[in-house]
């Protein structure tokens, strides 16, 4: 199910965590071959707001996973939300920027957060989200604090996001690359999901890695033949990428 990710390389705008959105970088994208260039102007209807916790978020992501100071993050996804909830799809760009259906989406993100995961939209383009997902408790992953990027594409929400892990990460359902075999990102997706659920996918997926179902087989074999061995090789990749400098 999960062999036919191919590689597309296209250009989007820095992401906050390179501290430079001056330039244009390109970036190495690993979704699936349908992803289209981003409309690079796309706009986001809160950039401002943006660029106030960009600083924070760049230099303590760990204020924005459980047991750690968040209340800035609370602040600010509440700004986010008050911005949103005056927005329709003309504001936001029209047919090439926000549908309702995605600004309603963000909204609820910034306003009902899910525990272990923080979601925010890109100062250049409001269909890209730099999430961040904390491994979770009991897992090899525990204390790690995992940085993904998820993309919307036009056709979202009849064709599934796009999304990827930016920090390394041991384990048999995300490759070297960061792709991700999950159902519900090709063959499963219904318009009748959410960015929501992604998410918690994929939190869920850290809590129970399924070797049946590989994108990395060499880790999926190591989880078979030795889970123990497997497990702690998790755990050791999650201190050295995952843990942020105290």
């Amino acid at each position: 199910m999960c062999s036919n990710l191919l590689k597309t390389s296209f250009e989007v705008p820095s992401f906050p965590f390179a501290r430079s959105s001056s330039r244009r970088r390109r970036w190495l994208c690993v979704f699936s071959p349908d992803l289209q260039r981003p409309r690079l102007n796309s706009l986001n209807p809160f950039p401002s707001l943006f660029r106030k916790c960009r600083d924070r978020f760049i230099s303590n992501p760990t204020d924005f996973v459980p047991n750690h100071s968040i209340d800035f993050h609370l602040k600010k996804t509440a700004e986010f939300a008050s911005s949103y909830s005056t927005m329709d799809a003309q504001g936001a760009g029209g047919s090439q920027g926000l549908t309702k259906r995605i600004i309603k989406e963000t909204q609820r993100l910034m306003q009902e957060p899910v525990v272990g995961i923080s979601a925010i939209p890109d100062e250049n383009n409001a269909r890209y989200f730099h999430v961040i997902v904390s491994g979770p408790e009991g897992s090899p992953f525990e204390g790690g604090v995992f940085k993904l990027e998820l993309f919307l594409p036009e056709e979202y929400p009849m064709s599934a996001p796009k999304v990827r892990f930016m920090t390394k990460i041991y384990h048999p359902n995300i490759d070297r690359l960061g792709r991700i075999c999950l159902d519900i990102l090709k063959d499963k997706w219904s318009p009748a999901l959410q960015i929501r659920t992604v998410l918690l996918s994929i939190q869920a997926l850290l809590s129970a890695p399924n070797p049946d179902d590989p994108l990395d087989n060499q880790v999926a074999e190591q989880w078979k033949v030795n889970e123990a061995l497997a497990v702690n090789t998790a755990r050791e990749w999650t201190k050295t990428y995952a843990v942020a400098d105290k």
